[in-house]
């Protein structure tokens, strides 16, 4: 027969078995807390860390004159006050020029609308006076009759007053070059018709020989 165990050997017994539970969890949430230290320190060493570089990037303080960076230059938005403007190889304002004299063209344009309205009067005339004995006058008629009134034979065109077939053509025409002007006259049973027409693109009056 075991002798009874003493009440202390039994507090203590018991003690001992409930008191190796309590230190297990004391040494599980003492090392929880050393790790959420430990995190914590390193989260502290790593925002330090960002902080520093922020800082590390800030510019100093600029020198008078200079320009930091991310700050746009002011841009030159013309010449200042009482500055010409004019640099090196830069022509300076030019004095005003007379505008070119263009009243030299008026009387060359009047005096040829003048040349061609003489020309057109002699035609008329010389025409008119053809058709009023020969109211189908020839090619040859027509011909003398306007060099005789003073026309060169160099600016003058008649028509052919029969067709390539022989058959009497309706009207014959005639043409005087006069600068950039065709006067030109037709005759048609005794009826006399001048007008006035620009030179064709080859230099004459009427088309083909």
């Amino acid at each position: 027969m075991q002798p009874p165990l003493d009440h202390r050997q039994i507090v203590t017994a018991g003690a001992s078995r409930v008191e190796r539970p309590t230190s297990g969890k004391t040494a599980l949430l003492s090392t929880q807390r050393q790790a959420r230290r430990l995190l914590v320190v390193l989260s502290v060493a790593v925002l330090a860390g960002s902080l520093s570089g922020c800082v590390g990037g800030t510019p100093s303080v600029n020198q008078p004159g200079s320009t930091g960076p991310g700050v746009a230059a002011p841009e030159a938005s013309g010449p200042a006050a009482g500055d010409s403007g004019a640099g090196p190889g830069t022509p300076g304002p030019q004095a005003s020029r007379p505008l070119a004299d263009t009243s030299a063209g008026a009387p060359n344009a009047s005096a040829e609308a003048a040349a061609t309205e003489t020309v057109r009067q002699t035609v008329t005339d010389a025409l008119g006076r053809l058709a009023a004995g020969t109211p189908k006058p020839a090619t040859a008629q027509v011909s003398e009759a306007l060099t005789g009134a003073g026309i060169a034979a160099g600016v003058l065109e008649v028509s052919q007053s029969r067709t390539p077939t022989g058959l009497e053509a309706d009207a014959i025409e005639a043409a005087v070059l006069q600068g950039g002007d065709c006067v030109i006259g037709q005759v048609r049973d005794g009826a006399v018709a001048v007008t006035v027409l620009p030179v064709l693109a080859s230099g004459k009056c009427f088309v083909g020989t």
